[in-house]
């Protein structure tokens, strides 16, 4: 998970919907402008290129119970079914980081390890950093059933996939550091905008030791973080 900059203002099919008796908070402009907004990843695994795009609130509005979460901007996000699945449980409901307000990284370390994910709180008294980190974890690793096991381990593998093109982009660089391609490669995957990023920027972030030239990608990139 990564800051995401929300556009303003909402879509205009919100207002209208909150009107009606059974509104509809997916319209294609909200779908449109949260596909945009997000990069076509879903905010909780960060997957690109979403086959089954969901529009999740991030504070549950309950079927209704809570009418003014339903149609909030500001509630929207643009998520898998996969990680939807797994957010649907009551210890979410209420605390996990808003990823347009708050700087995630700031608040939580993503690293794949021996071919295992770990997410873990920076500040473990930080309860809304801990609730979060659970749910990353359980996105990669939950396999309590075929389906959900599919899912992780397709997740999985992708993000292998992404670390593995990291590691070899490192090490071109690190052979030839002046090399123009090699650098822009670098900067797209160190993105936020890129899959994976929560990991592929905290692995640099951690090995600044042995890369302080790439410090500038890493670093934020909105005005608001």
């Amino acid at each position: 998970m990564v800051k995401v900059q929300r556009s303003y203002p909402a879509p205009a099919s919100l207002e209208i919907e909150s009107k009606k008796k059974s509104g509809s908070y997916n319209k294609k402009d909200v779908c449109e402008q949260l596909r945009k907004d997000f990069h076509d990843k879903c905010y909780i695994c960060e997957l690109k290129g979403l086959q089954d795009p969901e529009v999740e609130h991030l504070l549950p509005h309950k079927n209704g119970k809570y009418p003014e979460r339903k149609f909030d901007w500001d509630n929207l996000f643009w998520c898998c079914g996969h990680c939807n699945g797994v957010k649907n449980k009551g210890k979410y409901d209420e605390g996990i980081i808003d990823c347009c307000k708050q700087d995630p990284e700031k608040q939580l370390e993503a690293r794949l390890i021996d071919g295992e994910v770990l997410v873990e709180a920076i500040d473990i008294n930080d309860k809304q950093a801990v609730l979060t980190a659970s749910l990353l974890n359980e996105t990669f690793n939950l396999k309590n059933h075929g389906i959900r096991d599919a899912a992780c381990s397709y997740r999985m593998n992708q993000l292998m996939k992404t670390m593995d093109i990291l590691y070899k982009e490192l090490e071109h660089f690190k052979n030839n550091p002046n090399s123009a391609r090699n650098k822009r490669m670098l900067r797209v995957l160190l993105s936020r905008e890129a899959a994976f990023a929560a990991f592929t920027r905290n692995y640099v972030r951690s090995n600044l030791d042995c890369f302080p030239e790439l410090e500038e990608y890493v670093q934020g990139s909105y005005s608001d973080c």
